[in-house]
């Protein structure tokens, strides 16, 4: 085995990991939930970018209902850039699945 080449090979895979980085916090997914009265975006770094909330769905006497729709947007929403981020990693792994990546 030469160590230098795997030196270089594991320079080369962190290179492509840090672009691949870049691109994924750049992307968007975003989930709407309650017909459209609830609806997030979220980026690939799992940051909120925007979360909208129709006023009608805004109900003083049922918080619970509000709260439960925005999780659920949210938690959709980071479903889908994890599943985007493991279709990405499998693009870069050449479909090997490594533990502790993603």
């Amino acid at each position: 085995m030469d160590i230098q080449k795997l030196m270089e090979q594991a320079k080369d895979f962190q290179e492509k990991m840090a672009g691949m980085q870049n691109e994924l916090a750049a992307k968007q997914v975003s989930s709407t939930v309650g017909g459209g009265m609830v609806s997030v975006t979220v980026n690939g770094r799992n940051e909120i970018v925007d979360l909208k909330i129709e006023a009608e769905v805004i109900n003083p006497d049922d918080p619970q209902m509000l709260q439960d729709l925005v999780k659920a947007a949210v938690n959709d929403a980071m479903q889908k850039v994890q599943e985007m981020s493991k279709g990405e990693m499998a693009k870069l792994t050449g479909g090997l699945n490594i533990p502790g990546l993603f």
